[in-house]
């Protein structure tokens, strides 16, 4: 087991093996596809608005502070990625939650070889639907608070210099959340204990999150490593929390 810090890398470059083998391809084509429709049209938007937002976002110097807005410009375009990426990266896992559910089931299948989970079919996929939302919005009760927090900040003279990289702190804790949360759900673990969990394991956590984070930011890249950071967190469920708690909880209808 590498060390907690390096150990992100490692879950998410198995990950990708994984979501690449022929057994688990069938099950990433359709949110690839989905991902990919959702990339084109916020990079698409954000092209045309990003001066824009940056603009808006930076705060305004008297004439004498002027030769800070070369320093301040490339902080306040960063944010402005941040923001972009967060929006993409939310809008979707909200819209794949349930393929990526199934997908976290059937790469727990591989890797521990035996399926204890019920067999494919489309209404169990259907009858995850409802349930995978409700997470997804439950994960958005947790972000949007503290994501209109740092919004708000952003807007404060001075204090806003910090807005950067509280971002991206809570950027990292929030890939770690949105990805380990799907095996997570599958065993029916709930959301505070999920978090407690996660709490206890923060530098893998955070080794993890950190490293899906910095991917996602890559553009093209993200849409293949979206699926692969399911599999890798998969992976983190099932080797930190040990096989002997692995019994799924989930049974057909």
């Amino acid at each position: 087991m590498p060390a907690p810090v390096l150990s992100g890398p490692q879950y998410l470059r198995e990950g990708l093996k994984l979501v690449l083998s022929p057994g688990l391809r069938l099950f990433v084509l359709l949110p690839l596809m989905i991902n990919l429709v959702l990339f084109v049209g916020l990079i698409y938007l954000a092209g045309h608005q990003f001066s824009l937002w940056v603009d808006t976002l930076m705060p305004s110097l008297p004439d004498w502070l002027s030769f800070l807005s070369y320093i301040l410009w490339p902080i306040f375009v960063v944010l402005v990625v941040l923001m972009v990426f967060f929006t993409f990266t939310m809008l979707a896992n909200v819209i794949a939650a349930p393929f990526n559910g199934f997908l976290a089931e059937k790469v727990e299948v591989v890797v521990r070889g035996t399926d204890d989970f019920p067999a494919f079919s489309w209404g169990e996929l259907i009858e995850m639907i409802p349930r995978t939302l409700a997470r997804e919005m439950r994960k958005l009760g947790y972000f949007l608070p503290r994501a209109i927090g740092l919004f708000i900040l952003s807007f404060i003279p001075v204090v806003n210099i910090i807005a950067a990289p509280l971002w991206l702190l809570f950027g990292v804790w929030m890939m770690a959340i949105q990805y380990i949360d799907y095996p997570a759900d599958n065993h029916k673990l709930g959301w505070n204990e999920m978090l407690a969990w996660l709490r206890e394991k923060r530098w893998q956590s955070m080794s993890f999150g950190g490293i899906v984070y910095l991917v996602l930011l890559i553009p093209v890249v993200n849409i293949l490593m979206m699926p692969a950071a399911v599999a890798g967190a998969t992976l983190f469920w099932v080797r930190e929390r040990g096989a002997e708690n692995l019994v799924p909880q989930r049974t057909t209808s």
